[in-house]
């Protein structure tokens, strides 16, 4: 019996970074779930690309919680210059998003119907502002499916008509540069994604 061997998003990423002109950066929408793991995809980003970062995630829930995730969100951009979009709390977004996958286990349907809220949302930003390219920093994280949301961003990026940078920033260390980034800048590290859901699996 043969195993398919995994995708290399990685290599991709490396692919689409020697593509780019080095005379003049082209711009790119970034969706970052946290200050933690936007740290170091903006410090490896930021070579290659004016970037601006998309904080939308109607899924961290109490609307307290995602205040202080966005504060630590803006201490990042302290250290690691890029503009913040603006974006307001739209927890209502996500309820309606989860409405019937309530009972979906973690990683399950209810989090394929998360990402592509988030994703798509960056998508039309991203087209509305005339950026070039778009992604997320949702493959820092082991816990994330990297092969999902790289699906999910192509498959998004043909519908508006914005490039879509695919990604695996677990890879070479990159969770683990995270890690460290956010010790070295004392940011808040949430055990948990942010919804209700994975809330009651962290406890």
């Amino acid at each position: 019996m043969t195993t398919m061997a995994k995708h290399n998003y990685q290599l991709d990423t490396d692919q689409a970074l020697a593509s780019l002109d080095a005379a003049e950066k082209p711009r790119l929408l970034l969706h970052s779930c946290c200050g933690p793991c936007s740290s170091y995809v903006l410090e490896y980003l930021t070579q290659f690309f004016s970037v601006a970062v998309l904080f939308y995630n109607p899924n961290i829930q109490p609307e307290a919680e995602y205040e202080k995730r966005l504060y630590y969100q803006r201490e990042v951009l302290k250290r690691i210059p890029a503009e913040l979009m603006r974006c307001g709390y739209d927890g209502a977004a996500f309820e309606q998003a989860a409405r019937g996958l309530e009972q979906e286990p973690e990683g399950g349907a209810r989090c394929t119907r998360c990402f592509l809220l988030r994703l798509e949302e960056t998508a039309r930003c991203a087209a509305a502002d005339g950026f070039d390219w778009f992604c997320t920093t949702l493959t820092v994280s082991p816990h994330k499916d990297a092969v999902r949301i790289n699906r999910i961003g192509a498959e998004l990026g043909e519908k508006y008509g914005v490039r879509w940078l695919p990604s695996d920033f677990k890879k070479r260390n990159g969770y683990l540069r995270s890690i460290r980034l956010a010790a070295e800048y004392g940011l808040y590290r949430q055990n948990w994604c942010g919804c209700r859901f994975s809330h009651a699996v962290s406890e």
